[in-house]
């Protein structure tokens, strides 16, 4: 039997991390078992599903590099699928045509909660056998009265539920369109579903769906329901915890790699390693390691993590991740200096992506203001000569390489008799702005020596013109 599993959202919103989680999960099992995985948009709720959301999520898998051997299929495309299914449960005795009206179910509910019951349908259409005048029926699946239901979850366990606290659920709106327990029951089935791995939040949907199944003389798939994300205070999770949208972890300046490294490792464990690539991953995952209890969110690990993959992913990769952030500023990154360098330079000092983008813009524009702190301690009359002889030096170098260019600032350091921090902290705040750069050498050569060699003229310009101001 091959392997099959399926990651099915729901386009009424973005792909957050619990659904990359279980889309993760689910295309580890496949890739472990050399299966296939499914991608499926189960957007049959007509008042909340949206194209925005649709490629929200096909864009959030295709950052994480998730890729699905079949789909995306669309549920909408698939009604005439399930009303052929409907029509067959009705005539094979397993559905029924419900008449009861919005109050008369209200009713039944205020009074089953008065003697203390667990509100349900009771089932009063089931032997129903002739239309009510006025009344557009749904149609309800017949669940058995008697017995159990057992779900051999991957995850959970034996999970036992009597099917006597199961009600007629809705498989058909009045409407005619379907409702979810019935489609994903059709989907799964027709799909050759082996696997189907999701929130247990779905947990109470798995033996409705279950008896479906065995009326319609199918063999269910196996279950595992993963336990939730919770916020970093232990509450649910949600948007007062920061960013669960999977793209706005990419808008932040995490690398997609940091981040599965990071959803992985919530609710499932090798020993101790924090670290793996997704060859080990794949290696290494079994749905059945999935610890039962949920796991809270810890946004300094994700952040260890992100500097972590930053200093060791291959230079050109994280430097097209670079380049979408460099975009988001207005930098073209096809200029120079090339975003490789840039890397190479920065990916020891950076957290994230945002961070190494901000620090990189004096590369790419012309410095045309200076931290005041870092101005007023360093671009002082005294160091006007400074710049001076280090623009005369670095002019006069024939090759404009970190060494050579190491070397002139030395060599100015002690032909003027300075330490070299008096020497390269100027420079530094002549061409970048600020104080914080990478080794002046490489930042010079990044730079690249007209732009360089402008810069250091501006500024002593600037230090003349605010000497005759205060004067």
């Amino acid at each position: 039997m091959k392997v099959r599993t399926r990651f099915a959202p729901s386009p009424t919103g973005y792909l957050h991390i619990g659904g990359a989680r279980t889309a993760l999960f689910s295309w580890l099992y496949a890739r472990k078992h050399g299966g296939e995985f499914v991608l499926r948009v189960e957007d049959t709720d007509l008042a909340r599903s949206n194209a925005e959301s649709v490629n929200a999520i096909l864009e959030g898998m295709s950052w994480l590099g998730l890729e699905y051997d079949e789909g995306p299929f669309y549920q909408t495309q698939r009604f005439d699928r399930y009303k052929e299914v409907v029509q067959r449960l009705l005539d094979e005795g397993h559905a029924y045509y419900c008449y009861c009206t919005k109050e008369e179910l209200e009713a039944m509910r205020e009074e089953q909660m008065a003697r203390k019951e667990k509100p349900r349908y009771d089932g009063r259409c089931r032997m129903r056998k002739a239309p009510r005048e006025g009344v557009d029926p749904v149609i309800r699946f017949k669940n058995p009265m008697e017995g159990i239901t057992v779900v051999d979850d991957m995850v959970r366990g034996r999970v036992t539920f009597q099917n006597s606290e199961l009600d007629d659920l809705i498989i058909a709106r009045s409407d005619g369109t379907p409702t979810y327990n019935l489609t994903v029951v059709v989907d799964d089935w027709d799909m050759g579903i082996t696997h189907v791995i999701r929130g247990d939040d779905h947990l109470n949907n798995t033996p409705r769906q279950i008896n479906i199944l065995k009326a319609l003389g199918v063999e269910p798939p196996r279950y595992a329901h993963l336990p939730m994300i919770l916020g970093p205070d232990g509450a649910k999770l949600s948007k007062r915890h920061g960013a669960v949208s999977v793209m706005q972890y990419r808008d932040e300046g995490y690398l997609p790699e940091a981040l599965l490294n990071y959803l992985v490792r919530l609710g499932w464990a090798h020993g101790d390693q924090e670290i793996f690539s997704l060859d080990e991953l794949i290696e290494l995952f079994d749905i059945e390691d999935v610890n039962h209890s949920a796991s809270a969110i810890n946004p300094d690990k994700l952040l260890w993590l992100n500097q972590h993959y930053l200093k060791t992913l291959g230079t050109d990769h994280v430097a097209r991740q670079l380049s979408w952030h460099m975009g988001q500023r207005g930098v073209d990154p096809a200029c120079n200096p090339p975003l490789r360098d840039v890397v190479e330079a920065q990916r020891e000092r950076a957290k994230t992506l945002v961070e190494m983008a901000d620090n990189s813009l004096y590369f790419y524009r012309e410095v045309e203001t200076y931290d005041e702190k870092a101005a007023r301690k360093n671009l002082t009359a005294d160091s006007a000569p400074v710049l001076q002889a280090l623009h005369g030096a670095l002019g006069a170098l024939g090759q404009w390489e970190d060494g050579p260019i190491h070397q002139a600032v030395i060599d100015v350091s002690e032909r003027m008799g300075l330490k070299l921090g008096k020497v390269a902290q100027p420079l530094r705040v002549a061409v970048t702005g600020g104080t914080v750069s990478p080794p002046i050498d490489q930042t010079l050569r990044l730079i690249g020596r007209d732009r360089t060699l402008k810069r250091i003229e501006n500024a002593v310009q600037w230090i003349e013109t605010k000497t005759v101001d205060n004067a």
